[in-house]
């Protein structure tokens, strides 16, 4: 039970930014700022992170670039959340690390869903909201439910639980409302409304 918020936690940020989820918890570790697994402060696993999240920087800011990377990282994102939650885990053995890897890799996978769905509504919405400003906002979420993990586990449960309630909310309103702007669109002026013109 008290693996359980940084087991799903962990998920919801490797989700969303997998390399920076890692690169942060390494950091923190490093500066004793709380209790982490010492494979994710190795010098090796700090370097490659950090080296994929200046990738992951530039190409997660670049409208439909966005889209391929997030592709190819529908199965990177929930494996890494995977491996995260059997090392948050602790001493766990067996059936507990088994449901450590799926709690994590299942959460990865919802919150990478909104990610991916949320940038497409972006990246085709005539509305001003650019993919940039949207990748910035994910990084800040993703430092601070991190930074959240490593000082406060619960508040960072409750904090990527509501995150991913409020993403999956938006994700269905910003399609629903895509669908009618189309519709609208494809259909053209009524015939009351032209007439009337």
């Amino acid at each position: 039970m008290e693996a359980l918020p940084l087991v799903i936690s962990s998920g919801w940020a490797a989700g969303v930014n997998a390399y920076a989820t890692v690169l942060l918890l390494g950091i923190y570790g490093r500066l004793g700022l709380g209790d982490v697994p010492d494979g994710l402060e190795s010098p090796g696993v700090m370097i490659a992170a950090g080296a994929l999240y200046a990738v992951e920087f530039v190409t997660d800011k670049i409208p439909y670039v966005d889209h391929v990377w997030d592709t190819i990282h529908t199965a990177i994102r929930p494996t890494i959340a995977a491996a995260l939650g059997v090392l948050l885990n602790g001493d766990a053995t067996g059936l507990e690390d088994a449901l450590a890897a799926v709690g994590s890799s299942t959460t990865a996978l919802a919150s990478h869903g909104v990610k991916a769905g949320l940038r497409v509504v972006v990246n085709i919405s005539p509305d001003p909201v650019t993919t940039a400003t949207a990748s910035l906002t994910e990084d800040f979420l993703v430092a601070g439910v991190v930074a959240l993990i490593v000082t406060h586990p619960w508040a960072a449960l409750a904090a990527s639980m509501t995150l991913l309630a409020i993403g999956l909310t938006l994700v269905g309103l910003l399609w629903r409302r895509l669908r009618a702007a189309r519709a609208h669109r494809r259909d053209g002026p009524s015939p009351a409304r032209s007439a009337g013109s």
